[in-house]
């Protein structure tokens, strides 16, 4: 097997950001071609859209009747946006709004369907004109499985099994009709579900032993028709809390597929203060790396749990809720949680997905919060105005990493530091495409200074490499409803002589 000592020189010299009076990060990637990892299950692309601000009405659904060009009521250009990077997977109806979301509410005429009160996001009126029905109309249209979180807060098991019923009963049962004089005779598939959401917190404020009976008596009821079973979720713990992860890991020994957990990147790590979106310096820059790159500290630790408590790996590691939270815009509703989204948040975007890559023996899904207009959103709307955010990019150019097949690898990099602490100046993804391709991810978290990139590689690679990258000149760069593309991925070609990446920046490559 040949063995290629590879120094890859990017051609766009227009793109280059660094610092030229800094000496640039060393970084050397180690592989062969040949060896195999877990394989990348496509739904760590999963996505999260709760009834909270204009995340479903505005953002996603419009009506039937509306100007802005509809299928069914969702919006055509923010439906066919979400198809173009693959969505594969989203959670509905929550978050913390799940767990006062009764189904049957729905359901139904929508002029006859209650109006409600939002009590978690704005005290806003619920209209719930997008319920169950609306809700799979919106995943067929996009191509996307579905995660249902059912009700534990404050529903009932009765209510929980009856809406499983509803949706996937092929009987002649009262439900079953009742769906089907609603307009959907066949059932529908449920990839996940979810039994509760944040039981410690907004959904009930338990703690994990009473959750654990909970669980276990609700779980026993949701029943489907032979090969319709969903991937059942236990509501799991947050941030540096492992507790939850232990206790439901090492007490629920069956129908419980895998454990949720949840960690939002706050760059001042202080839930009262969280920091501006678009107003930044370096400073808060690295706090923001700094706070994310936690993330692998937390897989690893909630990990090891599991593989103590169930050695055999029957259970997924599910991160269903993460991504930037900052401070909301001056002049908004508050509980609408809006926020722009720059630069910062699309190599935030990248760290994560590829530390979900590196324990992808564990993590089989994530949903980042949120798909539209709400905190890290992949589109923001304003009237019939859409703009695709950085994290879209970023989703946009990984998209060959869904489904494929890790390669394992060693990353030797110099550090990025700044006020006594340091972080790895580089991340990266190495992996097989389904499409037989190999394809390496990589992310300098610095925002001043370059990485030289040595790829000491065992196995076939072509002399010229071709990729996109994404990166700007200024840290806060972003794309406005007026300057829709600003920040987008450009192609590169790469000779086979020396690879520098430039500073904060995303990039991946096709290696064969």
């Amino acid at each position: 097997m040949q063995r290629n000592l590879l120094k890859i020189s990017l051609l766009t010299a227009s793109i280059l950001t660094g610092n030229a009076f800094a000496a640039n990060h060393e970084v050397t990637i180690s592989a062969n071609l040949q060896d195999r990892g877990a394989v990348i299950n496509k739904d760590i692309y999963g996505q999260f859209a709760e009834h909270l601000g204009h995340g479903i009405y505005e953002g996603l659904w419009v009506g039937e009747d509306s100007e802005i060009p509809n299928t069914k009521g969702f919006r055509n250009d923010v439906v066919g946006a979400l198809k173009d990077i693959k969505v594969p997977l989203i959670r509905w109806p929550g978050g913390c709004f799940a767990d006062e979301y009764h189904w049957r509410e729905g359901i139904g005429p929508k002029d006859e369907r209650p109006v409600k009160v939002n009590t978690h996001w704005g005290g806003v009126e619920e209209t719930n004109a997008v319920g169950t029905h609306e809700f799979f109309d919106l995943a067929e249209l996009i191509g996307a499985d579905v995660y249902i979180n059912g009700n534990l807060g404050s529903g009932t098991v009765q209510e929980m099994a009856e809406w499983v019923e509803y949706m996937t009963s092929d009987k002649n049962s009262t439900l079953a009709n009742e769906r089907r004089a609603n307009g959907r005779e066949e059932p529908w598939d449920i990839k996940y579900f979810g039994i509760g959401n944040e039981s410690w917190g907004c959904g009930g404020h338990m703690d994990p032993d009473y959750y654990v009976n909970l669980y276990r008596q609700y779980a026993t009821f949701i029943k489907t028709p032979k090969g319709k079973r969903p991937l059942l979720v236990g509501s799991g713990g947050d941030t540096d809390n492992t507790e939850w992860t232990d206790v439901l890991s090492a007490n629920i020994d069956r129908n419980m597929d895998g454990i949720s957990y949840h960690f939002y990147t706050l760059p001042t790590s202080d839930w009262q203060k969280k920091g501006h979106a678009t107003e930044f310096d370096n400073a808060m820059w690295f706090k923001t790396m700094e706070r994310t790159y936690r993330m692998e500290t937390y897989l690893k630790n909630n990990i090891d749990i599991m593989d103590k408590n169930d050695p055999d790996g029957k259970l997924g590691f599910y991160v269903d809720e993460w991504g930037t939270w900052y401070d909301a815009e001056e002049g908004r509703e508050p509980g609408f949680l809006y926020q722009q989204n720059t630069l910062r948040d699309a190599v935030v975007t990248a760290v994560n997905l590829n530390l979900f890559h590196e324990y992808a023996r564990r993590v089989h899904m994530t949903n980042i919060a949120q798909m539209v207009n709400v905190l890290q959103a992949m589109i923001l709307t304003d009237g019939a105005k859409m703009v695709k955010t950085p994290t879209y990019h970023v989703y946009s150019m990984y998209t060959v990493f869904q489904d494929a097949t890790s390669i394992p690898f060693k990353l030797d990099t110099s550090r990025y530091s700044m006020n006594g602490e340091d972080l790895p100046a580089v991340t990266g993804s190495l992996a097989m495409g389904t499409d037989g391709h190999m394809y390496l991810a990589l992310v300098n978290m610095d925002p001043t200074e370059d990485a030289d990139i040595d790829l000491n590689i065992d196995g076939k690679v072509n002399k010229t490499l071709s990729g996109s990258i994404l990166t700007a000149g200024n840290i806060t760069a972003k794309n406005t409803f007026d300057d829709q593309h600003n920040l987008e991925p450009k192609p590169f070609k790469a000779s086979a002589d020396k690879l520098v990446l430039p500073a904060k920046s995303v990039v991946v490559l096709t290696l064969n």
